[in-house]
């Protein structure tokens, strides 16, 4: 192993390795670059929640795959992020149902409360927002995401609730 790929390599702790190593097991010895999407979500986890160069270039040398590769996967799904995020990532849905039934004024009512726009992150580093394509949350619309966590039917107030116990 070259010095360069033994650096990179140590991007990666023991832990992030070995939940990387739970999902290659699920496939065939020759396909361990199956576990990509799953490799990106851990590495950006515990990077506070977003992936850089670096990150994604030792998950490409760790599942032996072309760099590229990996940037594919990591800039094509939008559940993956290249800058800073809040501790409390907001996705809120802007597919049509959310859309019809109020989704743009939940959308208002979240930047304003909390000072800030789409894809930016408060003082506090607390929250940040992004808008998102369909959560699947079609009846209750409108949805949001916080986590892993769904909220529907949202209001102003429900918002202001969720919110207030993140806090």
């Amino acid at each position: 192993m070259t010095q360069a790929r033994e650096s990179l390599l140590d991007i990666l702790s023991q832990q992030v390795r070995g939940e990387i190593d739970h999902w290659i097991v699920k496939y065939p010895a020759d396909k361990k670059q199956s576990a990509v999407m799953a490799a990106l979500r851990i590495v950006q986890d515990d990077n506070k929640g977003f992936l850089d160069t670096q990150l994604m270039n030792a998950v490409a040398e760790y599942l032996e795959m072309p760099r590229i590769a990996v940037y594919e996967v990591a800039t094509f799904y939008s559940m993956y992020e290249h800058k800073p995020v809040g501790r409390h990532k907001i996705c809120v849905c802007n597919s049509i149902s959310c859309l019809l039934n109020g989704s743009v004024e939940i959308l208002e009512h979240l930047q304003e409360r909390l000072g800030v726009k789409l894809g930016e992150v408060t003082v506090d580093g607390k929250f940040s927002i992004k808008e998102v394509e369909c959560l699947g949350a079609c009846v209750g619309a409108p949805a949001m995401m916080i986590g892993n966590q769904y909220y529907e039917k949202l209001t102003p107030e429900r918002i202001d609730k969720i919110l207030a116990e993140l806090e």
